[in-house]
């Protein structure tokens, strides 16, 4: 059976989808972090350098890394609306950005109580630091902008411009080690190598970023919901939602 994905690039036919996925990738996310957090909190041994702190990562690693990653979604949407002139995908962008922002701040947030026991502070002006910093304001940056537009269409295109401009910072935030002397270290895990660090602990920041992953999916397509609500409420179909009760 052939499945036709572009009729879910209308608002009216990807609502309901939206709400079906929420559920599943919601569930996903509460089912792994779970399992995530007794693997990284119980089951890891403690570290031999850096004691029970360590354990950090199991937040720190995953939200730092989908800071990232939902960050070239939203700019990915970002060219679709523009270039398309597509409703839904300026919505996935916006709906994309308040996450985005929540995983920078927990990455900045975890990160600075990480750093004072490994590097005797909460906070130094390193590359990575500065880097996901700058990401954090650009997310704020995306929404403030889109909130002092009252046209939703120029908002969409203001905000997708900036996006665009913005996820120039991405790549500086994953080769900072690389470019500049830091007090990050290189990455521990590789496609290409062996991972540097035990199997027990590689497996629970598999599983937590697997949770992450889900959050951050559930947390977008329902917050695209209530945006596709707002924008379309004029529409019929929105209307008739409204009317009957509980939307689906």
């Amino acid at each position: 059976m052939i499945i036709n994905w572009f009729r879910y690039a209308s608002p009216v036919s990807f609502y309901p989808l939206a709400g079906r996925l929420a559920r599943v990738f919601g569930v996903l996310a509460a089912a792994l972090a779970l399992i995530g957090l007794w693997i990284g909190l119980v089951a890891a041994p403690t570290d031999a350098t850096q004691g029970d702190a360590y354990r950090i990562i199991f937040i720190h690693v995953p939200t730092a890394w989908m800071a990232m990653i939902v960050y070239v979604a939203m700019a990915f949407w970002s060219a679709l609306a523009l270039g398309l002139n597509a409703r839904l995908s300026a919505m996935m962008a916006q709906a994309l950005a308040p996450t985005g922002a929540l995983m920078a701040a927990l990455a900045l947030w975890s990160g600075a109580f990480w750093g004072r026991p490994t590097w005797g502070t909460y906070w130094a002006w390193d590359a990575r630091m500065t880097s996901t910093l700058i990401l954090l304001f650009l997310y704020l940056g995306v929404i403030a902008l889109r909130q002092s537009i009252d046209d939703p269409r120029r908002a969409d295109r203001a905000s997708a411009v900036l996006s665009l401009v913005g996820v120039v910072n991405v790549p500086i935030i994953y080769f900072s080690v690389q470019w500049w002397n830091t007090l990050h270290q290189g990455s521990s895990i590789s496609l290409t190598a062996a991972p540097k660090m035990a199997m027990i602990m590689l497996t629970g920041l598999l599983f937590m970023t697997a949770a992450a992953w889900c959050y951050c999916i559930a947390a977008s397509l329902t917050r695209v919901r209530a945006i596709i609500l707002e924008r379309e409420r004029s529409s019929g179909w929105v209307a008739s939602l409204i009317g009957i009760g509980t939307p689906p």
